[in-house]
């Protein structure tokens, strides 16, 4: 009877292991994964639909680390006023972008609060930025591919305007277009305050980041 009554306390303890959410350390909260969606391969390179590689390039670029090819994606991080950034840019091109994050998201341990995703954005104009907590897929795919396989809408999206400058029939062949001359002479600018926004969310916040950066 004493070793039934011991087995039936441990299973019943082992019950309440599963039914109670465990705390998330400290340290796990600091954690930040930052994706930049885009596709793999020379052809894509510099391309409109690749910005968000471009922006993760950058900062890692700002940091003086490389990235290195992991599973589902090229990975690099560093440490910024005590919290850590890791940098994703997904192997899985654009339309299965979900698997990479979902994977990165569980080995790392990151809250889902404290997930960026990087992409363009047609509906705004060239170089204009915008960050928002949730939302939609708005048409692309690498976050729709997100919101199924993470099956939500509640993680941050940062949003860099390519704008719709296109002719009738056109749109595919703009977005995998190589950035124009203008575009090129502008995108410096627009990189470094994008590096800053994304140090801006993981250390002042998502309503500070939004006030400080949106439509700048």
């Amino acid at each position: 009877m004493a070793k039934m009554y011991l087995y039936n306390m441990n299973f019943i303890s082992f019950l309440k292991s599963l039914l109670i959410k465990q705390p998330i350390s400290e340290n796990t909260m600091k954690k930040y994964l930052i994706v930049g969606l885009g596709n793999i391969g020379n052809e894509y390179d510099n391309t409109r639909h690749n910005i968000g590689f471009k922006i993760v390039d950058e900062l890692a670029k700002a940091n003086d680390i490389s990235f290195k090819n992991q599973k589902l994606g090229a990975l690099t991080s560093f440490k910024f006023k005590g919290r850590t950034f890791i940098l994703l840019k997904p192997s899985t091109y654009m339309n299965l972008s979900g698997k990479a994050v979902q994977y990165w998201l569980t080995k790392e341990k990151v809250p889902l609060e404290n997930l960026l995703v990087i992409c363009d954005d047609l509906n705004i104009s060239f170089g204009t930025i915008r960050i928002k907590p949730r939302g939609s897929a708005g048409g692309h795919n690498g976050l729709k591919s997100i919101n199924e396989i993470l099956n939500t809408q509640q993680y941050t999206r940062f949003r860099f305007g390519i704008s719709d400058a296109f002719s009738k029939g056109r749109q595919v062949d703009y977005v995998l277009g190589k950035w124009g001359e203008k575009e090129s002479q502008l995108l410096p600018e627009r990189l470094e305050k994008a590096v800053q926004l994304i140090k801006s969310f993981g250390t002042a916040g998502i309503a500070n980041t939004m006030s400080e950066f949106n439509g700048k």
